[in-house]
């Protein structure tokens, strides 16, 4: 049988563990909050549960600048307008 003392070494070495520091620019202290009716919040929980998201928030996070950055790819500045450039 573990003493007590063993139970107490284990959890004072997990909270030993060297974390990366977050680059200053990086951390997130800003915050937004997201309202949704029943139906979409059932259908978020529907896709957590049948595929394992155990974080929503990372989740949410993910999926909504995984948008935002194909948007900016989509519509990219460019020299010429469409019509200019189809010449023939």
């Amino acid at each position: 049988m573990r003493s007590n003392n063993y139970y107490f070494r284990t959890a004072t070495m997990a909270s030993m563990r060297r974390r990366k520091p977050i680059d200053s620019g990086l951390r997130r202290e800003l915050t937004a909050s997201i309202r949704f009716n029943s139906r979409e919040l059932s259908a978020i929980n529907q896709y957590c549960k049948q595929f394992r998201v155990t974080n929503k928030a990372k989740f949410m996070r993910e999926t909504i600048i995984t948008e935002v950055l194909r948007k900016f790819d989509e519509n990219y500045p460019t020299l010429w307008d469409d019509a200019q450039l189809k010449l023939f």
